[in-house]
């Protein structure tokens, strides 16, 4: 270390060229020739010097500045130098004091090194002397001063680690080799509840919880290695009993200390660190959750249920034991979305996912798939009895209406059930199993439960094709259309005819619309093929019209998923108006159950539609819920009786229904079209009644466009030959 205002010597003999360090020098003496001396003979690159005659003034100088060495006299004209040592002392000073004085005695000596001096130089000396004491005081105080920064460095350091320990968010202790606390940061009372002082010399263990505590002290049994994990610590609450409440999960990190040198000596144990990860911990609680759990209703979902399905079977194929699986669809609960809002159809959800829990045993698994789709698992099953039975128990508990926000709504369901091992052994096709026979279900009526059976695989997978096929039936150029002529007795003519959809597959022949129309609907293909219809139809009238049949009028069926769309009305007057006919002469056909379903939206529909000049006709009038109060709400023209009770008139009097039907037509102004009309007798019946509009085999089947014209051509003759 450099001497401060000492230039070092370099090994190679030379002086360094490194920096020296300043150094400021007090020389306290009366004589002037030595004040003049010192700094010639003690002078070094760095040193500078001050001189002062007194005491006085010295302290003066003291007062104002810092000095690294006081060059003191002992004879001073005002004072010794004792009193600058004792003022220096007073205050605690750092300056190094070399005491030079004539006096020989060996009590100036001591009273001058116990006032604090750090040498004694006598008078005479030497300047070879004067210059290695001087030499030797300022290298001491250079260590010393060293020596200070350090320490108040450690000291900083200290009190620094000391207080990132105290504040941090995280629990710091250590642990005895028995694992007792034997020192804990304050973080434990914020964490815990506990004062710190309360658990020193207490085992950790004591506030591990009970469900932790074995894995915990394993590791602790293991001295000597470091360990990690994760465990609940118990919080304490101050309560009236001081009970434990409920914990706090933490990371734990602990490494041995052995033989660290402590203040006490040797000592060994543990130091750990615990961080409060609860809240880490809930959010994967959450997350988890939400991965397998439907969000609206917070049942399992489609992956969880299936993983409980597949250890449901890995435990029955052990034992040999049976388990079923319900598939569960809510009956008409787009009608509630479309009515009321997407929000009363959640709360509907809530509450039928409410009801079905209530339902089941403990044991069982009620999920949600999606949509008004729910999955039911009902493991250990003793016979296909007990299934019946929660069934049942499921359509009853959904007996009673659910009350929104809006109005009641009676919730029905279609159940299909598929067992294990009879139906499959896999969760896969125990579930699709389930959902055939539900999708039988809902075909049959709804509101009811069905078992699978083979024979419904069998026609799934026909149903299956037969949406395929659909799809591509317009590709093929599969559908036509047929037209069936609508004969008036009084005029003896072709008054209309009524478009028919035909599908004719190469492979399949001839599909008739009962069987693929509801298919249509179902698979969302509905729209486009009664667009297709619309669209054929008016070019056909516009070209019986081109040909002086000016007088035709068409009809042709909408489906009631037709009116679910709200350009409909601009789809219809914008074909009419393309093919530049007189919209009176289309007649649009709807069923009754139609006007029963969202019945303003439907009667906003129909108007728009007679506003813009097209006919309406009620389609199988008298079969479903014919009242008058729709005929009042709906603006129709006509009504058509449906064949059941064409069939029942054998030229007796006539039929009870057709005669009432009659009557409303001519009481609201409407029109008549008989439908299904095959034997002279029911003409004559139908004629008496004053229907005088028929369409049915005793005058012409359903054909061809080509046909169609000849008959239009040829009149009735054409038509009977």
């Amino acid at each position: 270390m450099a001497i401060p205002g000492e230039q070092p010597f370099h090994p190679s003999g030379g002086r360094s060229t490194h920096a020296v360090t300043p150094c400021d020098i007090l020389i306290v003496d009366d004589d002037p020739a030595l004040c003049r001396t010192f700094p010639r003979v003690l002078g070094r690159p760095g040193r500078r010097f001050d001189e002062c005659a007194s005491v006085g003034e010295a302290i003066l100088r003291l007062e104002r500045q810092r000095y690294d060495l006081v060059l003191l006299d002992y004879r001073l004209p005002d004072a010794t130098g004792l009193s600058v040592l004792e003022w220096l002392t007073g205050r605690a000073r750092e300056e190094a004091v070399i005491l030079i004085s004539g006096e020989d005695t060996t009590d100036a000596v001591i009273g001058a090194l116990r006032g604090g001096a750090d040498d004694y130089v006598r008078k005479p000396y030497s300047v070879a002397h004067l210059q290695r004491v001087v030499d030797n005081a300022l290298h001491k105080a250079a260590l010393e001063a060293a020596n200070r920064a350090m320490s108040q460095r450690l000291k900083a350091s200290e009190q620094l680690h000391r207080y990132l320990v105290e504040i941090s968010p995280d629990l710091i202790f250590t642990l005895d080799a028995e694992g007792r606390f034997t020192y804990l940061n304050p973080r434990v009372s914020a964490l815990l509840g506990y004062d710190r002082q309360s658990l020193m010399k207490q085992p950790f263990a004591s506030i591990v919880a009970a469900e932790d505590l074995e894995r915990f002290e394993a590791q602790l049994s293991r001295p000597g290695r470091s360990f990690t994990l994760e465990l609940r610590l118990q919080r304490r609450h101050e309560d009236a009993d001081r009970r434990l409440g409920d914990g706090v999960t933490v990371s734990l990190t602990a490494i041995p200390m052995e033989h660290v040198d402590g203040p006490l000596g040797p000592a060994s144990g543990l130091y750990g660190v615990a961080r409060d990860i609860s809240e880490r911990k809930r959010a994967e609680a959450i997350i988890s959750f939400q991965a397998y759990h439907d969000q609206l209703t917070h049942l399992p979902n489609r992956a969880l249920f299936k993983d409980r399905l597949e250890l449901a079977i890995a435990q029955a194929r052990r034992r040999g034991g049976m388990l079923a699986v319900m598939f569960a669809d809510v009956d008409r609960f787009k009608l509630v979305n479309d009515s009321y809002g997407h929000a009363e159809g959640d709360a509907l959800l809530r509450g039928i996912a409410s009801r079905l829990s209530e339902s089941l045993r403990r044991g069982d698994t009620l999920a949600r798939l999606g949509g008004d789709e729910f999955t039911i698992l009902l493991p250990d099953v003793e016979r296909p009895d007990d299934v019946e039975s929660v069934a049942r128990k499921i359509i009853a508990t959904l007996g009673a209406p659910f009350k929104l926000s809006r109005a009641d709504f009676r919730a029905t369901v279609s159940i299909g059930i598929a067992l294990f091992p009879r139906d499959g052994d896999s969760a896969e096709d125990l579930i699709r199993h389930a959902d055939i026979a539900m999708y039988r279900v809902k075909r049959s009526g709804k509101n009811a439960f069905r078992f699978f059976e083979p024979e419904l695989n069998s026609h799934h997978h026909d149903r299956i094709r037969l949406e395929n096929e659909l799809r591509l039936a317009f590709e093929r150029d599969e559908l036509e259309l047929h037209y069936q002529p609508q004969v008036s007795l009084s005029r003896k003519e072709i008054v209309g005819v009524e478009a028919l959809l035909r599908w004719t597959h190469p492979a399949l022949g001839s599909i008739p619309p009962s069987t693929f129309i509801p298919v249509a609907e179902e698979i969302g293909l509905i729209g486009e093929i009664s667009a297709w219809v619309m669209e054929c139809a008016c070019r056909q009238l516009a070209e019986w019209r081109a040909a002086g049949h000016t007088a035709l009028r068409m009809s042709l069926n909408l489906s009631p998923h037709d009116f679910g769309h709200r350009d409909i009305v601009d789809t219809v007057i914008d074909c009419v108006r393309r093919h530049d006919l007189p919209p009176a002469q289309i007649e649009l056909e709807i069923t009754e159950s139609l006007m029963m379903n969202d019945s303003d939206g439907v009667a906003a529909k129909v108007r728009a539609l007679r506003d813009a000049g097209l006919s309406v006709a009620i389609d199988d009038f008298g079969v479903g819920y014919s009242a008058l109060a729709y005929l009042q709400k709906f603006p129709v023209s006509t009504i058509k009786i449906d064949r059941s009770f064409v069939r029942e008139l054998n030229g007796q009097a006539g039929n009870p229904i057709i005669s009432a039907i009659t009557g409303i037509a001519r009481g609201f102004g409407l029109c008549m079209v008989a439908e299904g009309v095959e034997e002279v007798g029911q003409v004559e019946t139908l004629g008496d009644l004053g229907c005088d509009v028929m369409q049915g085999y005793l005058f012409a089947r359903p054909a061809a466009a080509e046909q169609v014209g000849r008959w239009l051509d040829g009149g009735m003759e054409a038509m009977a030959d």
